[in-house]
């Protein structure tokens, strides 16, 4: 579909010898909410930095394979330029400006200009309750989910139509967790934005998106339905902790999963 995100056959090096990224092919569908699962080091963040266009800061590029959305190929362009075709990433690590306002905030991601910022920022608050009441105080003074909810917020205000998300649980509580994917989905819903949220929990992102990619060692080694994935022995052995008879792995049991993993 020509709004479709489409990753194809992506190769990525940095300072021109260190490949991270081998071949990397992924469709985010339109008005769906797509995972993205593996390890630490596994290429999830340099496959969003690939489509948003910031791979160039950190010495990186695409040396095979195209980005493309609604028709038009991304690969090459800056940063800007992919927001402006309405693909937005939220950084991991909320990066949120400390000294600013919320709303301050929230009112620099209307940098486009394709909405009115007053009606847009009621929009944000009606997704994030909280924010309303945390307004009018400094960014840096707000906790670790509120400013996820900032960082997202600010994201929304430039009226996406492709939302990147990169460890939106990272560093918080299971109970904000929840909230943030109940907040990604309502806004799925409602608004139609194709979502592409990149986790190493994979229990919540199986939960709250409709179609999952496992990423290994820089390539695509599984894909499916969430639901098909998160009732995958190999999925739920690796990624979930969860024995085929139902019992949970210890750590002694995970630092062996590498060289028994079937698609290794």
């Amino acid at each position: 579909m020509g709004s479709d995100l489409t990753i194809n056959n992506v190769e990525v090096v940095y300072h021109d010898i260190i490949q991270v990224l081998r071949g990397v092919s992924l469709t985010v569908r339109a008005g769906r909410v797509t995972s993205l699962l593996g390890t630490n080091g596994a290429g999830k963040t340099t496959t969003l930095r690939a489509i948003s266009g910031l791979l160039k800061p950190e010495n990186g590029k695409i040396r095979e394979g195209t980005v493309s959305f609604e028709g038009r190929i991304l690969s090459g362009l800056g940063g800007t330029e992919v927001v402006k075709a309405g693909v937005v990433q939220v950084p991991e690590g909320r990066r949120v400006f400390k000294h600013l306002t919320v709303e301050e905030n929230l009112r620099a991601g209307a940098i486009l200009g394709r909405g009115h910022w007053s009606s847009d920022l009621e929009r944000i608050y009606s997704y994030f309750p909280k924010l309303r009441a945390l307004r009018h105080k400094q960014a840096g003074y707000t906790s670790g989910g509120e400013q996820q909810m900032i960082a997202i917020g600010r994201a929304l205000m430039a009226h996406p139509k492709v939302l990147l998300l990169d460890e939106p649980s990272l560093g918080l509580a299971p109970l904000l967790v929840a909230e943030i994917f109940d907040n990604v989905r309502q806004i799925n819903r409602q608004e139609g934005v194709g979502v592409l949220v990149v986790e190493q929990n994979a229990s919540i992102a199986l939960r709250h998106s409709d179609y999952g990619y496992v990423m290994e060692g820089g390539r695509i080694v599984m894909e499916g339905e969430s639901a098909a994935l998160a009732d995958n022995p190999d999925v739920k052995e690796f990624y979930l902790g969860v024995t085929e008879h139902g019992g949970r792995k210890s750590f002694r049991d995970v630092k062996s999963y590498k060289r028994r993993k079937r698609w290794m």
